[in-house]
C-alpha cells in the first residue's frame, strides 16, 4: 500500500529545492549575508545602549542567523571565495565585540564595575577561543574542543538580552549572570584548547621520535 504521506514530502522536498536553486541562481552572494550579519548585530548594540534588551535580543539573535547561514550559503552556491572567509570570520569576531562592548557600557553606567570587568574579560577571551583555534590550524592541529563555542557564546549572550532586567519578559535579570558565564567559560575554553594542542603536538613529536610507537605502526603488525 502506498503512503499517503509520500506525495506530501516528494513536493516538499521540491519545493525548497526549487527555492535553493532560485536562491543560488539570484545575484544573493555570502558577503552579503555577512554583511547583513554585522548590521543586526550594530542594531542589537545600539538597542542595548537604549535599554531595549527584548529588541537586542531578537536582533542579536537574527543577526547571528545570517551568520550561520553566510558560510552553508557559500558550500551550497558554489559562490564563496577565500576572501568571503576571511570576511565572514572578521566580521564575527567583530560583531561578538560590538554587542558585548554596548552591554558593558550599560553595566558602566549602573556603576557595576565587577559587571564590566567581566564583560571586559568574555571579550578578550572569546577573541582568544576562536585565535588558539586559528593558530592550533596553522600548526596542523584541529581544535574544535572547548565549551563556549561560537554557538554556544551565543545562545547565552542571547538568552541574557531577551531575559534582561526590564525586557519585559517575566521578571528575569538574566543578563548580569549571562555575562559572568561567558567571562568564566570562555576562560576555561581558552586553556583547554592551549592544553589540548600542547598535548597533540607532544604525541607527535613522541610519535616522530619513536616510529614504532604510532598507531600506523601498531596496525601493520
Amino acid at each position: 500500500m502506498a503512503d499517503p504521506t509520500a506525495g506530501g514530502r516528494r513536493s516538499s522536498a521540491d519545493m525548497r529545492a526549487v527555492a535553493r536553486n532560485r536562491l543560488i541562481e539570484s545575484r544573493l552572494t555570502p558577503n552579503a549575508i555577512s554583511v547583513a550579519g554585522l548590521m543586526g548585530n550594530l542594531v542589537a548594540a545600539l538597542l542595548v545602549t537604549q535599554d531595549e534588551f527584548f529588541l537586542a535580543g531578537i536582533a542579536f539573535v537574527a543577526g547571528s542567523v545570517m551568520d550561520t547561514l553566510d558560510g552553508r550559503y557559500s558550500r551550497m552556491s558554489g559562490k564563496g571565495t577565500p576572501f568571503g572567509a576571511f570576511l565572514d570570520s572578521s566580521l564575527d569576531r567583530m560583531e561578538e565585540g560590538i554587542v558585548l562592548a554596548a552591554v558593558g557600557a550599560h553595566f558602566a553606567q549602573e556603576g557595576n564595575d565587577v559587571a564590566v570587568a567581566a564583560v571586559v574579560v568574555a571579550v578578550l577571551f572569546s577573541l582568544m577561543v576562536s585565535y588558539t583555534r586559528a593558530r592550533a590550524e596553522a600548526l596542523g592541529v584541529e581544535c574544535k574542543v572547548g565549551l563556549a563555542t561560537r554557538p554556544v557564546r551565543v545562545v547565552i549572550l542571547s538568552i541574557g538580552l531577551l531575559f534582561a532586567k526590564g525586557a519585559n519578559l517575566a521578571d528575569f535579570e538574566l543578563l548580569e549572570p549571562a555575562v559572568y558565564l561567558l567571562a568564566g567559560l570562555t576562560v576555561f575554553t581558552t586553556f583547554q584548547r592551549v592544553w589540548h594542542v600542547r598535548s597533540v603536538l607532544e604525541r607527535d613529536r613522541e610519535q616522530a621520535a619513536d616510529p614504532a610507537a604510532s598507531p600506523e605502526a601498531d596496525a601493520s603488525v
